[in-house]
């Protein structure tokens, strides 16, 4: 994590009365900013998770049923978003998993979501992140930030019938220039719980190769935990999810 040079981090946004994750696969929200929709669902945020493509090639086993593996990440999402407390839509774009694409049918997508929960806060990928490999987390980002310029304004996709919507805050995750800390101490458990909601993501996201190994489940605890500690150094939090803060929306 890199701080934005001069600029201090802002910490700890009001709590919102709606969020909206918007995640590339099945538990990159877990991942990006779970802990934080976590903080927020106990103090009665209505929490709301979209995910872009179905999951589909995740799973390293050339052999795996690819139909069942789609219903079973839709399966460990909802688990995942009931682990952080989230009480909102979990809503599924279906787009192939490798294939999402940043077009005009993905964006009024993503612009009908967003009129439709109303959020007043939106998370997602940074799509700007340097050396980014996946294009599905490129895209997700991408669509986070047009869907939003396109709810905003009535005159984009009007044939949706749903008022213009414009939230307050844009948190983007992963990103190289952070300016914006969410404290996230004591939620900690609830973000792990909904990380290993996503049991077929074990071994090829995880690296947990026996899920009944204690070991290799304590191993990767510590890792986020590591990562949580490092983020809420440079903000003086005990444990910290970090963001590209955007309020000018």
């Amino acid at each position: 994590m890199n701080a934005l040079p001069g600029k201090a981090l802002t910490v700890d946004l009001a709590v919102p009365e709606r969020a909206l994750a918007i995640g590339a696969h099945p538990d990159d929200v877990e991942f990006g900013c779970g802990a934080t929709l976590a903080k927020w669902a106990a103090a009665g945020c209505v929490v709301n998770h979209l995910v872009c493509t179905d999951g589909s090639k995740g799973s390293w086993d050339a052999s795996t049923d690819v139909a069942r593996l789609v219903v079973t990440r839709q399966d460990e999402q909802r688990a995942a978003a009931r682990c952080l407390g989230a009480t909102g839509e979990t809503v599924f774009l279906g787009w192939p998993d490798g294939e999402l694409e940043s077009g005009l049918g993905p964006r009024a997508q993503v612009a009908y979501w967003v009129r439709t929960l109303r959020p007043v806060v939106v998370l997602g990928h940074d799509p700007w992140r340097r050396y980014r490999l996946h294009p599905d987390h490129r895209h997700a980002g991408f669509l986070a930030c047009d869907g939003i310029v396109a709810a905003r304004d009535p005159h984009f996709f009007p044939e949706q019938g749903v008022a213009p919507w414009r939230p307050s805050t844009l948190l983007l995750w992963e990103a190289d220039e952070v300016d914006h800390a969410e404290g996230v101490d004591g939620y900690t458990d609830a973000l792990l719980a909904g990380l290993f909601a996503h049991e077929s993501q074990l071994r090829s996201t995880m690296d947990i190769d026996d899920a009944g190994s204690a070991d290799q489940q304590d191993r990767f605890r510590r890792h986020v935990l590591d990562r949580l500690t490092e983020n809420g150094r440079s903000a003086g939090l005990v444990h910290a999810e970090v963001f590209k803060r955007l309020d000018d929306l």
